[in-house]
């Protein structure tokens, strides 16, 4: 009895090892079929392509600002100072101008050679000098300071450049400041594209 005892529960091991193994040996050889196996890794390739060429990208934008940054830096560090300058020129040319008839020749002549190589000193640098007069305004580049009446000339016409205005490289430095033609019954009419509302 004791040998039948101890038979029956290994026949029932026996038949319940099968039962609990197949399914799992299913399991393993369905996961690790070759076309399974192909397709896991082809996605997981894809995601990596994907996720390196996102990295590349941020890297390669990352690249440009810091060169565009960099850049403007070197244009634009002297912004501030060309500025000043800008004061300093406007004072001189307004000395210039009032200087007595009886200026000696070489004095005259020394300063008007000053003032040339101070404008010269600003293209070296990218400084470029706005004289608008008779263009017809841009609130991109021109401040208006007054509007007359002037027959012949289009609403909006700059008809008098009070103060010129600069540019560095592409940027604005200072705005023209300008006086510009009013809109008479005699104005020539301006073009639809080129009005601007300077009540704004």
């Amino acid at each position: 009895m004791t040998d039948n005892h101890g038979q029956a529960p290994n026949e029932n091991e026996e038949n319940k090892e099968p039962e609990a193994q197949t399914p799992e040996s299913d399991n393993v050889e369905e996961l690790l079929t070759p076309e399974k196996q192909i397709e896991a890794l082809q996605t997981e390739l894809l995601q990596a392509k994907d996720r390196t060429m996102r990295a590349l990208a941020d890297a390669e934008n990352t690249r440009k600002r810091a060169i565009k940054d960099r850049d403007d830096a070197g244009k634009f560090a002297i912004a501030n100072f060309a500025r000043d300058l800008l004061d300093f020129g406007d004072n001189f040319k307004r000395a210039l101008k009032s200087l007595p008839e009886d200026t000696p020749p070489a004095v005259s002549e020394g300063l008007n050679a000053m003032d040339k190589e101070l404008l010269s000193v600003f293209d070296r640098h990218g400084i470029t000098q706005i004289d608008p007069m008779d263009e017809m305004f841009d609130p991109n580049f021109h401040e208006v300071m007054f509007e007359a009446p002037m027959p012949g000339k289009a609403a909006g016409q700059i008809i008098q450049v009070i103060e010129p205005g600069y540019v560095i490289k592409d940027r604005l430095l200072r705005a023209a400041k300008v006086g510009i033609a009013q809109a008479t019954d005699d104005s020539t009419p301006s073009d639809p594209g080129a009005q601007v509302d300077i009540q704004g």
